[in-house]
């Protein structure tokens, strides 16, 4: 169980420092865009429309290394009282509950969305935006993949917490 849970964990942190070069050009290329309005008064549209995919490639196929680091919005009115295995226990019941079906909810609908985007070779409705939107659209569909991979890492460390035997 523990050559799984570090398997899936190293895909996580992957994905993570891929993504955080995103993040960095995102910035310069908001840093561009903001020059050239304020110091030209003019942009493009594919730079704005740049700016959106990127964005969302970050917040969706980040959102696994978000998780794994627990840094993910948590109510945790009762969680942060409870033990180790009474935390263990919620986390395993959360994600067998909600975290694998709403992964595959939305794993299955946004694969039809975006094949269907691809399909059309669906581009921006905007003038001088950008061709491919079925790339974004592949990514709702990639990151929850990589969320899934990494909710069950969680749980697997779940279960080894629950079934760890006391001395």
């Amino acid at each position: 169980m523990q050559k799984i849970i570090n398997s899936l964990d190293w895909i996580g942190e992957k994905i993570g420092t891929l993504v955080s070069w995103v993040a960095v050009l995102l910035a310069v290329l908001v840093g561009l865009d903001v020059v050239m309005r304020y110091v030209f008064q003019f942009t493009f549209i594919w730079m704005i429309e740049t700016e959106i995919y990127l964005f969302g490639m970050l917040f969706l196929i980040g959102s696994a290394y978000t998780f794994k680091h627990g840094k993910h919005v948590r109510v945790d009115v009762f969680y942060t009282r409870f033990s180790e295995k009474g935390k263990a226990w919620i986390d395993l019941l959360g994600g067998v509950c909600l975290l694998i079906p709403w992964c595959y909810v939305v794993i299955v609908s946004s694969w039809y969305y975006g094949l269907s985007s691809f399909m059309i070779n669906e581009g921006s409705p905007q003038p001088g935006g950008l061709p491919a939107l079925y790339v974004l659209k592949f990514c709702i569909t990639l990151g929850f993949v990589f969320l899934l991979l990494q909710g069950v890492s969680e749980m697997l460390k779940s279960i080894r917490i629950i079934f760890k035997r006391e001395i």
